[in-house]
């Protein structure tokens, strides 16, 4: 039976509060709604003001999800057992017959793959010619050989390993066996007393006594003496010699060097030319500890499951997780301008026009009549805040407004002081490098053939900002021409005097921000008054001049 997967719903790369707490809170509104599983996702790293949020209301960061193509895990894992070194190859040839496996895993104690042993490894070893040492090279348990003729251990101790001597079947005069029989030797025998007596004399590591033969008292008592395993098969000598071989351990004939293995957090492409530039039939697969986990073949890509995702905070390709295009996009419930990112079939899209999608997941719990835990509605709170700038961003909506406040007073925080606390945490950057502050909350965008990027940090301190403005300009010319970006443009803006210092670089950046806004400027950067939204009043700007100058 397939193991059915988890549904993750992750917010955009860089991830702000709103996109953590609107996984976290959708991930809750659909587990406790829905029979599959829901789990929180992020794309990114976690920013300081959102740690601070996490922290101060008691919630855990979502799981990282920096890529959705598929993985080894999402294939149909072959739960082969693995078997031990001691393992008789009979059994493993049993094991593989009653599995239907081809291959099979060699484990040891602590789960770990020791070797790997193939049904054509077992035939080779049964048929290739060989010497009559061979039971004693691959140091072969005698309770393994018991077990293979079906026979029961009289006198010795069946944990003993037969290590020295060889094979021989005793159906010569008892007279002559001093010609053939060597100490520590495994001889066949029949149901005669005087071969017995001989064999036990001359030092016989081991005598099979073959089909149920009596064994003499006397003899027992010269067997604990000189130390001679004694087995009663009720097999005929014929049938007896023809197993025999069969109850070697399989870590005698398994492959054990440069073992081609996957990991389960492997991505599949990654190992499909691997498999088919090989020609086993199974590969094994190891879990992040290294211990087996089970086995995979080439069809097994035939019913690889995608991975299948909910959107939240963004709908923008160039923004969301590696390898989308590789899932299966369900849902996205969004607040953003429509994007460039596109799917297979229809889904369910959910975008309203309000500054934050903490807003629209308020809205989801009350259609559902969902009470929210305090926890959830601090992040939600916080969410709104941030997005909003504490309500003076124009994105800002009465729905918004209204949200916040009643999410606080589940919450139990006061707006004002908790907002300053949140930001203060979330500009509090001087100890980062420049490219740990940069990417805190960058986004690309793709206009025509133009491509962008535009980062924010909001804060209000003047001063900092200004800190922050001398450190960063010099790390944006290193980030041009990367990731097809011809331009690249910071916001710092000041919460209090509702307006942002806006950093530039990059072929043509300075023309669009003169022709966007229309002023002119120095040193590249500019000073616009009024404009505090990236979503609201720079980006629509921006792609409003580029695609009047195409």
């Amino acid at each position: 039976m397939v193991k059915k997967q988890p549904i993750y719903i992750v917010g955009h790369k860089n991830p702000d509060t709103d996109s953590i707490s609107s996984a976290i809170a959708y991930a809750d509104i659909k587990n406790r709604t829905e029979e599959q599983t829901y789990v929180a996702a992020r794309a990114g790293q976690i920013n300081e003001e959102t740690e601070y949020v996490l922290k101060r209301f008691g919630m855990e960061a979502p799981i990282y999800l920096s890529d959705v193509g598929t993985q080894v895990k999402d294939m149909e894992i072959r739960r082969t057992p693995g078997v031990d070194r001691e393992t008789s190859i009979r059994d493993a040839w049993r094991i593989m017959t009653e599995s239907e496996a081809v291959t099979l895993p060699v484990t040891g104690d602590d789960g770990h793959l020791e070797g790997l042993v193939t049904k054509g490894d077992i035939a080779k070893s049964y048929i290739d010619g060989r010497d009559s040492r061979f039971l004693s090279k691959a140091r072969t348990r005698f309770s393994s050989i018991a077990q293979t003729v079906e026979g029961t251990v009289l006198v010795g101790d069946e944990n003993r390993v037969f290590s020295k001597g060889k094979v021989i079947i005793g159906a010569a005069h008892p007279d002559t066996m001093e010609t053939y029989l060597e100490p520590g030797d495994l001889i066949l025998l029949g149901n005669r007393y005087e071969d017995h007596l001989r064999a036990a004399e001359q030092g016989a590591g081991c005598m099979i006594v073959c089909v149920n033969a009596k064994v003499g008292y006397s003899i027992r008592k010269i067997a604990q003496k000189t130390g001679c395993i004694i087995i009663s098969t009720p097999l005929d000598t014929f049938t007896v010699a023809r197993l025999i071989d069969q109850s070697i351990p399989v870590s005698y004939i398994m492959n054990k060097g440069q073992l081609i293995t996957f990991h389960t957090e492997d991505y599949t492409d990654d190992i499909k030319e691997i498999m088919a530039n090989t020609r086993h039939r199974a590969f094994p697969v190891l879990d992040k500890n290294g211990a087996y986990v089970g086995t995979i073949s080439r069809r097994n890509f035939l019913g690889m499951q995608k991975k299948q995702l909910i959107l939240v905070d963004h709908n923008e390709k160039s923004q969301t997780v590696d390898n989308v295009e590789a899932a299966h996009v369900l849902e996205i419930i969004d607040h953003h301008r429509l994007g460039s990112l596109e799917t297979i079939e229809p889904i369910y899209f959910r975008n309203q026009p309000v500054g934050c999608t903490a807003t629209i997941l308020y809205q989801i719990y009350g259609e559902k009549g969902l009470d929210i835990q305090p926890q959830i509605a601090g992040l939600l709170c916080a969410s709104i805040l941030s997005d909003t700038l504490m309500f003076r961003s124009p994105t800002c909506t009465p729905a918004d407004q209204a949200a916040a406040e009643s999410l606080a007073r589940i919450a139990n925080i006061h707006i004002e002081a908790f907002a300053r606390e949140m930001f203060h945490a979330g500009s509090n950057l001087l100890d980062k490098s420049p490219e740990e502050v940069f990417f805190q909350d960058f986004k690309k965008f793709i206009a025509g053939d133009e491509s962008f990027g535009v980062g924010q940090i909001s804060s209000f301190d003047e001063e900092e900002l200004e800190l922050l403005r001398e450190r960063l300009a010099p790390f944006m010319k290193t980030q041009c021409g990367k990731n097809g970006m011809t331009m690249v443009f910071y916001m710092l803006t000041d919460i209090l005097k509702e307006s942002t210092r806006l950093l530039c670089f990059g072929e043509g950046s300075r023309r669009l921000v003169e022709e966007s806004f229309g002023i002119t400027g120095d040193q590249d950067s500019y000073m616009l008054q009024g404009v505090v939204s990236r979503k609201k009043q720079l980006i629509p700007a921006f792609m409003s001049t580029l695609q009047e100058n195409e």
